[in-house]
């Protein structure tokens, strides 16, 4: 079972995009591993997930489980357009040897309730008994899963363990915690509301290139370190957070190109320029603190 600090972990690619770079995926996983994290959320919304094809995801999947070593648990993010590749994707999360498998509901089609199910349903069969867990974001799949949906996919499914619930502000994640379900909190801001109303944990973009910030927070709950976090969470959305995450690594030194997928874009040079004055100016704090 996932818990703790999670990190939305990137998509290391290379030739503009075009192809995953296997290469790199071991020693970004050996920073991410080092700076206190619990675990790896793989090829969700920060891993560029949906934009890559079936055969990429797979691969970069059992990269990233192999990589991990047992040292970080993995969720790996199966959610697709359709149900059948949903199914095939949970499937083979589950054989690589995944802790757990998310879905988000399909985006594009407006879906009534009982397609959601079937939807969740035989993804959640799929991967069984893997822990399988809801991907609740409005904002990328076009609408908000019904909170009457998971009670019903808790009465088919047994291994339906909880949810990623990167919806805000807070009233629109709070009917999410719901009892005997872990909640992971997506949205930075929301982290230290999340974990005080019940939360299991914290699966962050912002940890995809600032793990030592998220799992000190997750940790210590601390306000102080949650309005740091908020400020640097807010100093990269101003740009396409993506290619931001990306530009934060090679200034840290991580062998993660800034390559991302089109239609994502790079960022501009002097978008460049104040990532990387974000990146030492937190890394010069965190020297001061020490």
């Amino acid at each position: 079972m996932l818990h703790g600090a999670l990190a939305a972990a990137v998509t290391p690619l290379l030739d503009g995009g075009e192809d995953v770079d296997q290469a790199a995926v071991a020693p970004y996983v050996d920073f991410l591993a080092g700076a206190g994290l619990d675990g790896i959320f793989a090829l969700g919304t920060t891993g560029e997930g949906i934009l890559l094809s079936a055969e990429e995801r797979r691969a970069v999947a059992a990269r990233f489980v192999e990589a991990a070593e047992g040292r970080l648990a993995v969720a790996v993010h199966c959610g697709a357009q359709t149900t059948g590749e949903t199914v095939a994707l949970c499937a083979h999360a589950a054989e690589l040897g995944a802790d757990a498998v998310a879905v988000i509901g399909p985006p594009y089609y407006e879906l009534d309730d009982d397609a959601l199910l079937a939807h969740f349903s035989a993804a959640a069969d799929a991967c069984s008994p893997l822990p399988f867990y809801v991907y609740e974001f409005s904002a990328r799949a076009g609408y908000a899963v019904p909170v009457n949906v998971l009670e019903r996919l808790r009465e088919r499914a047994l291994n339906f363990a909880g949810l990623k619930v990167s919806d805000s502000p807070l009233e629109h994640f709070e009917p999410y915690l719901i009892e005997g379900l872990d909640v992971f909190v997506g949205p930075e801001s929301l982290i230290g509301a999340g974990l005080a109303r019940g939360a299991a944990g914290a699966v962050s973009g912002l940890a995809a290139a600032f793990p030592e910030a998220v799992a000190e927070l997750v940790k210590t709950g601390d306000t102080e370190i949650a309005e740091r976090v908020t400020a640097l969470r807010d100093s990269l959305q101003r740009f396409p957070f993506n290619a931001a995450a990306k530009a934060a690594l090679v200034r840290r030194g991580v062998p993660v190109r800034e390559d991302v997928r089109a239609p994502l874009r790079l960022l501009t040079s002097t978008e460049r320029i104040e990532v990387e004055n974000a990146v030492d100016s937190w890394l010069e704090s965190r020297g001061a603190m020490a």
